[in-house]
C-alpha cells in the first residue's frame, strides 16, 4: 500500500510514494550505521560548518519549503515561512553551542585524571508528526547530528514530501549522504525498526497511544526513549491580568497552526470577576480571524490537516455540547471540500466533557470559570497532561512564583504564549511524556555520559 499525501484545502491528491520493504529499510539502517561511525569521530567545528550550511540552505529556499509544508498539511503560508526560519535558527544554535554543551567535565577523583565525556549513542530513530513537518524534525536532528549520531526519520505519511525534502537538505548541505535518511514506512513497521540491533534510541512526538506503543517496544529492547506527547494546556487569567494583552496572546496561541499544536492554549481558566469581559473580548477576536486559502498571506487560519482529524474534532465539540457546554462561536462544519473547521468557542465547560478532559487538537477554545486563584490553579492542574501552561497577571513576581511552584507542566510561561525555543528545554510530565528536547538538556539525551579515569 502506497503512502499518500492530500492537499487538505481541496481534498485533492498531491503525490503517492512507494513504501520501503522490510529489506530496504534494514539496508538503509545499515547504511546510516556505517556513516555514523566515521561521523562520530569528527570534531565539533567540522560538524558546525556543515550545520551552518544547512541553515543557509533553509533560508535560501524558504519559499519552496514553506509552500510544500502548506500544500501537505494546510497551515497558513506565513506560518510555514516562520517554521522554516525557526529550523534555520535551531541549526545555528547547535552549530554555535554544541561544543560547549558537550565539552569534557573534569572531576577530582583522588589524584587521577578523570572526566566525564559525552559520546554519541549511534543511530537514533525519530517518529515525527505532521503538524510541524519541518520543525519537529529539525529540533531533533540538529542536536542529534551535532552530538555525532546518525538519524532515521519515520515521518507522518501525509507529509512524506517534507520528509524527503529534509533528507535532501542535509545531503545538499554536505553532510554524509547516508547520515540522515527517511524511512518510507507505516506505523505498523516502526516496531521492527526499533528491534533492529543497529538502532540505539528512539524519540517520538505524537499521541499518548503512539507514545505508549513505542515506549513499550523500546523498553523491551532496553533502548533509550524521549517522548513528547499530547497537551491540554491551561492558560490562567487572574483578576489583575492585562486583558488587552491576555486576550491577544490567548487567541493567537489557540489558533496558531490552526490549533493543531501540542502546546497551543486549549483551556482558558478565568477568575469570576474577569470571566464575562474576557469571554466577550476573546470571542470577538476569534471571530475576526480570517479563514481561507492557506497560500494567501492575508488569511490567519487554513484547513485542518485532514478530513478525518476535522471530523474527530467536531465529534469532541458535539459531545461537549451534549454534556452541557454552550457553543457561542463556530461549531459547524463548512459545506465545501477540504478539512475546514471554523474558530469555535465553548463556555460552561466542566469535567466529564471532551473539551475539559481530552486534548482538543484544532481551533476550539474551552472557557472555564474559577472562583479565585486557588480554584483556577486547581482546575489548571486537573488534567492527565503536563506539557505547557501560562498565567496572566500584572504582578510578574506573583506570576513567576505560580509558574515555578504551582503549575504542573514542563513549560510554564507568564504573560506570554508557551512556545519552544532552542535555548530552553522543552518537554512535559505526566501523560505528556518524558525527557527533554532543545538547549543543552536536549543534546545530552542521546549521548553516552561516559566516565573516563586515567592513572
Amino acid at each position: 500500500m502506497q503512502l499518500r499525501t492530500v492537499n487538505p484545502a481541496t481534498g485533492e491528491q498531491v503525490a503517492t510514494y512507494e513504501r520501503h520493504t522490510p529489506g530496504e529499510a534494514a539496508r538503509i539502517i545499515s547504511l546510516v550505521t556505517n556513516e555514523q561511525h566515521d561521523w562520530g569521530l569528527t570534531d565539533f567545528s567540522h560538524r558546525a560548518d556543515l550545520m551552518l550550511k544547512v541553515a543557509e540552505n533553509l533560508r535560501q529556499n524558504s519559499e519552496e519549503y514553506a509552500r510544500l509544508i502548506t500544500l501537505e498539511m494546510g497551515k497558513p503560508i506565513a506560518q510555514s515561512l516562520a517554521e522554516v526560519e525557526k529550523c534555520a535558527g535551531v541549526c545555528d544554535h547547535y552549530a554555535e553551542n554544541s561544543g560547549r554543551y558537550l565539552e569534557r567535565e573534569y572531576v577530582e577523583a583522588g589524584g587521577a585524571e578523570s572526566f566525564v565525556a559525552f559520546s554519541p549513542l549511534g543511530v537514533v530513530l525519530a517518529v515525527m508528526p505532521w503538524n510541524f513537518p519541518f520543525w519537529q524534525v529539525f529540533r531533533f536532528a540538529a542536536p542529534a547530528l551535532m552530538a555525532g549520531n546518525g538519524a532515521l526519520l519515520k515521518h507522518a505519511s501525509n507529509v512524506t514530501g517534507s520528509a524527503l525534502a529534509i533528507e535532501n537538505i542535509f545531503r545538499e548541505s554536505g553532510l554524509p549522504p547516508n547520515l540522515f535518511r527517511t524511512l518510507k514506512i507505516g506505523s505498523d513497521a516502526v516496531g521492527q525498526v526499533i528491534e533492529n540491533p543497529l538502532v540505539s534510541a528512539v524519540t517520538l512526538t505524537g499521541s499518548v497511544g503512539a507514545g505508549r506503543a513505542v515506549a513499550a517496544k523500546a523498553g523491551a529492547e532496553l533502548k533509550k526513549t524521549v517522548l513528547e506527547l499530547g497537551g491540554s494546556d491551561p492558560y490562567v487569567i487572574l483578576e489583575d491580568a492585562d486583558l488587552d494583552k491576555a486576550v491577544e496572546v490567548c487567541v493567537n496561541s489557540r489558533l496558531i497552526n490552526g490549533g493543531q499544536s501540542c502546546i497551543a492554549a486549549k483551556r482558558f481558566i478565568v477568575v469570576r470577576q474577569m470571566l464575562e469581559e474576557f469571554t466577550e473580548r476573546f470571542t470577538a477576536l476569534m471571530a475576526a480571524k480570517m479563514m481561507g486559502d492557506p497560500m494567501d498571506k492575508k488569511n490567519d487560519i487554513g484547513p485542518m490537516a485532514s478530513v478525518a482529524l476535522r471530523d474527530e474534532l467536531h465529534g469532541q465539540v458535539a459531545a461537549s455540547i451534549d454534556k452541557g457546554a454552550k457553543c457561542i462561536l463556530g461549531g459547524t462544519v463548512p459545506e465545501k471540500p477540504g478539512a475546514w473547521y471554523p474558530p469555535t468557542v465553548l463556555t460552561g465547560v466542566k469535567p466529564g466533557m471532551p473539551a475539559y478532559d481530552e486534548e482538543i487538537f484544532g481551533p476550539v477554545a474551552a472557557i472555564i470559570g474559577a472562583e479565585d486563584k486557588p480554584g483556577a490553579i486547581r482546575i489548571a492542574n486537573d488534567t492527565q497532561f503536563g506539557l505547557g501552561a501560562a498565567v496572566f497577571t500584572r504582578d510578574t513576581e506573583k506570576g513567576t512564583s505560580i509558574a515555578e511552584k504551582e503549575l504542573n507542566a514542563g513549560c510554564c510561561f507568564v504573560n506570554d504564549m508557551v512556545r519552544s525555543d532552542p535555548r530552553l528545554p522543552f518537554g512535559g510530565i505526566k501523560q505528556s511524556g518524558y525527557g527533554r528536547e532543545l538547549s543543552y538538556f536536549g543534546i545530552r539525551e542521546f549521548v553516552n555520559i561516559k566516565a573516563v579515569l586515567s592513572c
